[in-house]
């Protein structure tokens, strides 16, 4: 079949998980600039998008908002619905924009600048903070570094922005979800030198067995989404195989990252038991006792709600 003749809408109901798991990292459109999820005609409401993934046994969500149009939208909506707190954070991406860096960064695009980064950056930082103080709110993130879109002065802002991130986890004694792309000694480095949170979390962790064993000496956590499942990334999957049980989450990252086979088609939370599925796979586990791992791991992290 061509990349052109493929399927574009959202990806089929998966079949249910035999016990509920936690989507510890999701994006639900709440931002004006955001994706309203409308694919082949047919539109998803929040309604749904919960319905659809109760059934499947997702029955609650970490809501991120990580840039200043979407955290606070992202909060509000977690007081709205039950199944779903929230984590909020200044993107790292974002980070640069609201210091005034605007440099075209090795993945060679233009900086995305909107009239939200007219915030100055720490001023952006005490906005988060303030809501970061809401009860349900969970976590600090995502932040971190992302030296594939930063440059030179975009990596020290990114720096500067992650320490205080971390300040503001301990002080609220809130978990810390890692945005970490094309960084990983970088941010192991800054992580051991301010001294992580009691509850660090890798979202979308992209590292190999030798981060895995960083992440298993310090007891931090490793978020597996969606390349877990894609073909080429045995080197993430070795990965996987080699972290405690006890130190494993599962995410979705939507809308972004969809699970082999849906590769390249809208995600969102009901489709996370096909990552789940092919974690049980890797890790020779049974799938029913993984599901009561995950959800005692998660809430371990996150509390109860």
């Amino acid at each position: 079949m061509s990349t052109r003749s493929r399927p574009r809408g959202w990806p089929p109901i998966p079949e249910a998980l035999p016990a509920p798991v936690v989507d510890n990292h999701t994006h639900f459109p709440v931002g004006a600039d955001d994706d309203p999820g409308v694919r082949d005609g047919e539109a998803l409401n929040l309604a749904e998008h919960l319905r659809r993934a109760a059934a499947v046994g997702v029955d609650r969500m970490v809501q991120v908002g990580c840039d200043l149009d979407t955290a606070a939208p992202s909060v509000a909506l977690a007081h709205a619905h039950d199944a779903v707190v929230a984590a909020v954070a200044i993107h790292p991406n974002e980070a640069p924009l609201h210091a005034g860096v605007r440099e075209v960064a090795p993945d060679g695009l233009e900086p995305d600048v909107r009239p939200r980064h007219d915030v100055p950056l720490e001023d952006a930082l005490a906005r988060i903070a303030d809501l970061a103080r809401d009860p349900r709110v969970r976590a600090v993130g995502e932040t971190g570094l992302d030296h594939f879109r930063s440059g030179e002065r975009g990596r020290e802002v990114q720096r500067e922005a992650f320490r205080a991130h971390i300040a503001l986890a301990k002080e609220l004694g809130l978990p810390l979800q890692i945005h970490d792309r094309e960084a990983h000694a970088d941010v192991v480095d800054v992580l051991l030198a301010d001294g992580a949170p009691e509850r660090t979390v890798f979202h979308c962790f992209s590292g190999d067995v030798a981060l895995a064993g960083v992440c298993a000496e310090h007891g931090w956590y490793a978020s597996f989404a969606g390349p877990v499942t894609f073909r080429a990334n045995d080197a993430l999957r070795a990965a996987l195989r080699a972290l405690p049980a006890e130190l494993l989450l599962v995410e979705t990252d939507a809308p972004y990252l969809t699970a082999h086979p849906h590769r390249g088609r809208p995600n969102a939370p009901y489709l996370l038991p096909l990552t789940v599925r092919r974690i049980a796979e890797e890790r020779g586990a049974d799938l029913a006792a993984l599901c009561r791992q995950l959800t005692a791991t998660t809430e371990a992290v996150y509390g109860t709600w």
